[in-house]
């Protein structure tokens, strides 16, 4: 009634199932951390949206400001963590220290990437 498994067959089906589990934490890390994922978790929507003007400019007009300027991933990175005023009209842009230096960079890697093509 009861079947003998081999122990070499059943370790390769657990290290299938092992390689799959981390597989699939893999990408679902990497979909945390695309662009737009990353702004949500880390309240940019709150103020900004993509096309549009909210509280913030809209990321796409930052993105149309500082296109082809060598420094603009460092610069909008030290703007996310250090805050602003004056750049976008009477509003100013709190410090948003909670975002690591880390975060901050990919943050503004991407919205480099919405600028138009030129």
């Amino acid at each position: 009634m009861y079947r003998i498994v081999d122990s070499g067959y059943m370790h390769s089906i657990l290290k299938l199932t092992l390689a799959c589990a981390a597989l699939a934490c893999t990408a679902t890390a990497a979909a945390q951390t695309t662009g737009i994922d990353l702004a949500k978790s880390k309240a940019c929507m709150a103020c900004h949206q993509v096309e549009n003007k909210r509280v913030g400019p809209p990321l796409k007009s930052v993105a149309e400001r500082y296109a082809g300027q060598a420094d603009a991933v460092d610069y909008l990175a030290g703007k996310i963590r250090g805050g602003g005023r004056g750049a976008w009209g009477a509003v100013p842009m709190p410090a948003q220290s909670h975002v690591s230096p880390e975060d901050a960079r990919a943050l503004a890697e991407w919205i480099m990437t919405l600028a138009p093509a030129k």
